[in-house]
């Protein structure tokens, strides 16, 4: 594979591993506290509004998606919808970042210059710099590369991926080795301007908190993991709202072929 295709996978072949990564699995609920600040989720119990939250999360038509963890400087933030269409970016922190918007088949990417510089030796990554500045680089998802990348958009998989697990009637699953959970409420509180309620869920050395939005419709606004002192952060938000339907003029764009050659103008 070439250098630079090599170093845009680099920074994009996990990105929709961390929007898949944080799952909500439903477990044995604890009896609901009480309800002070709770509004109508005070007679439910922690089981059923998380059950209610994520079925609120598969049923939306688009989203804001915003990821971080402690082990990578990885994040994505993004705003997606069921068709498949995103725009927003991919960050590796000081290593740099890609803004990516998605239409259709059509996908735009634009690294920055601290990526080109982090990802290619030397002179290569000024030039590539020099020569992609305020440049989207455009193919569409025909190329397997393209089609990689694409796949941080992909809404519908992320809802899948949090959807909660029916109960086994017959118990836990032998076949499974993950500690029982149990699921109880936290103390309503405001986390980015907004009312919520934490559904905490622990097994084993395992602790997520679900944040679920106390007034209007109950969706998730966020999602924390943490696990052996790491943590990792999925925020919710702009429930269905429009994707930006903006695309770069195509005097702005190359064509993503100029990654497979040496470096040129364009």
């Amino acid at each position: 594979m070439p250098r630079r295709h090599r170093s845009l996978t680099a920074l994009t072949c996990g990105a929709a591993g961390a929007a898949m990564a944080a799952m909500c699995t439903a477990g044995a609920a604890a009896p609901a506290a009480g309800g002070g600040g709770e509004g109508d989720l005070a007679g439910e119990s922690a089981q059923q509004i998380s059950d209610d939250a994520l079925h609120q999360l598969a049923g939306a038509t688009s989203l804001r998606l915003r990821t971080s963890t402690s082990t990578d400087d990885t994040a994505l933030d993004l705003t997606l919808d069921r068709a498949g269409n995103c725009a927003g970016n991919i960050s590796r922190g000081r290593l740099g970042r890609v803004d990516l918007i998605k239409r259709g088949k059509d996908v735009w990417l634009k690294p920055d210059a601290a990526f080109w510089k982090s990802q290619l030796p030397g002179e290569e990554g000024a030039d590539a710099a020099r020569t992609y500045r305020d440049r989207y680089l455009h193919g569409t998802t025909d190329d397997s590369f393209l089609q990689s990348v694409a796949a941080a958009c992909d809404l519908t998989a992320f809802q899948r991926s949090m959807a909660p697990r029916p109960p086994d009637p017959q118990g836990a699953d032998p076949q499974d080795p993950s500690p029982s959970a149990t699921l109880t409420k936290g103390a309503p509180t405001t986390r980015d301007g907004t009312r919520v309620l934490p559904i905490v869920k622990k097994a084993g050395d395992a602790t997520q908190t679900l944040y679920v939005a106390v007034q209007g419709r109950h969706y998730p606004t966020e999602l924390t993991t943490e696990v052996d002192g790491e943590t990792g952060t999925i925020r919710l938000g702009a429930y269905d709202r429009p994707v930006p339907s903006h695309t770069p003029d195509p005097s702005r764009t190359a064509d993503i072929s100029v990654l497979e050659g040496p470096s040129q103008s364009v």
